[in-house]
């Protein structure tokens, strides 16, 4: 489901298929049709599962801060697909997007794709017809057989890779790392964060056979803890206090400054200290009402992350987690990382296809203190009690839904 896409299909009558399915086939013979628009872009390409967001982010606001335009594609949607395609850290237009599907529709790509696969088409469009310096482009799933494979990047990057999305990419580490390295180029270079020991191995095989050097952390950049950090890579410098908080940002941090050096960009030290500094992105740890947290931890590794940054900005505090997740997600694993720093847990539905029930969830939390509500008692339920600190966790469209009924 990509909101506010059926809007755009009808208004210049051009159709797509809302199922999934892998393979660049379709989406390069609409590229095709329209041209190679892609191949006039200078792109950064992110796969990876958890991170791809925050990178991107660090990244664009490194840009920003050296003059570098940008253009962003990112998935998913936190409001609509406005928000999916930015230019300079603002959502595509109404008017701009109208013209970009125009062009789908006129190129004949009517019944062609997915719905993904078009609004990737009408990214790779909308940035080639508006050229900015530089654009970050994210996977949407997987990696090899993404629609946005279709663009040969100057450098591509992997911040993480865990279990998720384990029906389409494979039940273990090593396929799920197949599936993520297919973003690889012959010799455009690949900086990879901080990866588990099977998919090192994994990456560095298809490196090898792909030939692109390939750079990881901890091994060929990485950032030195304290008070203030210091990166070391491709270039040294001392990093200033994140607003982005936890460890798992540091390592975020230091793979989108490596990326952006190993692309080839003159960038004063100044500006990725500020970019660095400045960078926020939603719900991601990130207080929305005193006492109140959104971070979209979805799956067991988002969730161990969101367990070592409570644990690191609310040292011995236990906390009130309200929690909607999605049926297709482990969510036992996901529970189980964040009862360590837990003091209750309440899950709520939502209306969203495919949504777990909250009944359902209470079922697979091992943990006394917990309940169930619906989502029109949330305002009172994330208003109260603020001695103690409320974590909003879960899926990106219940967070969504939430954040309007914040007091």
């Amino acid at each position: 489901m990509i909101p506010k896409l059926e809007e755009y299909k009808k208004r210049v009558s051009i159709t797509s298929d809302n199922e999934i399915k892998p393979g660049l086939a379709a989406i390069e013979n609409a590229m095709e049709r329209l041209g190679s628009p892609q191949v006039n872009l200078r792109a950064i390409h992110v796969a990876g599962t958890n991170g791809k967001g925050s990178t991107i982010c660090l990244m664009e606001s490194i840009l920003r801060e050296a003059g570098i335009s940008t253009g962003v594609f990112a998935s998913p949607a936190m409001i609509d697909l406005h928000d999916q395609i930015r230019i300079n850290g603002e959502n595509s237009t109404e008017e701009q997007l109208t013209t970009s599907f125009q062009t789908l529709k006129d190129a004949g790509l009517d019944g062609m794709l997915t719905d993904f696969e078009l609004l990737t088409a009408a990214a790779f469009v909308t940035f080639n017809r508006l050229q900015p310096d530089v654009v970050l482009i994210e996977c949407g799933m997987g990696g090899r057989f993404d629609s946005t494979n279709v663009i040969t990047p100057v450098v591509s990057v992997i911040p993480s890779i865990a279990k998720d999305h384990i029906g389409f990419l494979g039940d273990s580490i090593e396929e799920i790392t197949w599936h993520k390295t297919g973003i690889f180029k012959k010799g455009i270079p690949a900086v990879c964060g901080k990866l588990p020991v099977e998919a090192v191995k994994v990456a560095e095989k298809v490196a090898i056979e792909v030939g692109n050097p390939l750079l990881l952390y901890g091994q060929d950049f990485y950032i030195k803890k304290g008070h203030p950090e210091q990166f070391d890579g491709s270039e040294q410098l001392t990093l200033p206090q994140r607003r982005m908080k936890g460890p798992h940002q540091a390592i975020n941090a230091a793979v989108a400054i490596e990326s952006l050096l190993k692309a080839g960009l003159q960038l004063p030290i100044e500006a990725i200290q500020t970019g660095i500094a400045t960078a926020q992105l939603s719900y991601r740890f990130e207080e929305i009402a005193p006492g109140v947290f959104f971070d979209g931890a979805h799956n067991p590794a988002a969730a161990a992350m969101l367990r070592r940054t409570i644990q690191e900005q609310l040292p011995e505090e236990k906390v009130d987690f309200v929690i909607g997740m999605m049926a297709n997600k482990e969510i036992k694993e996901t529970l189980d990382e964040l009862i360590p720093v837990a003091h209750s847990f309440t899950f709520i539905n939502f209306d969203v296809v495919g949504a777990a029930s909250a009944q359902s969830l209470y079922e697979q939390c091992e943990f006394g203190n917990k309940k169930v509500t619906d989502r029109d008692y949330a305002s009172i339920i994330l208003s109260k009690d603020l001695h103690k600190k409320k974590i909003v966790s879960g899926s990106l469209y219940l967070l969504n839904s939430l954040r309007s009924h914040i007091l």
